[in-house]
């Protein structure tokens, strides 16, 4: 495979795709269901989920801010992550 492939195939992955909430939801952790739960009452939506190093972060939106719950169910509405709309 070229390089210039290679490259066409990163980015037709960062294509959007239609993201079936129950999806994500039966991959959370207990701990996080119940703190997106807690985050959903001020009007966050769980987005997807970010695997980094064998752990499974949420990742949440709400007007512009994101939030990020871990495994254990740690809210950190302050994160350093950068999203690609």
């Amino acid at each position: 495979m070229t390089l210039a492939m290679q490259r066409e195939e990163l980015l037709e992955r960062r294509q959007e795709v239609p993201i079936d909430a129950d999806v994500l939801w039966e991959k959370l952790t207990l701990a996080q269901k119940f703190a997106t739960s807690s985050l959903t009452q001020f009007g966050y939506k769980l987005s997807f989920i970010r695997d980094c190093h064998d752990t499974h972060v949420a990742i949440l939106t709400c007007n512009g801010n994101i939030a990020t719950i871990t495994n254990g169910g740690e809210i950190n509405t302050s994160p350093n992550v950068k999203i690609r709309y």
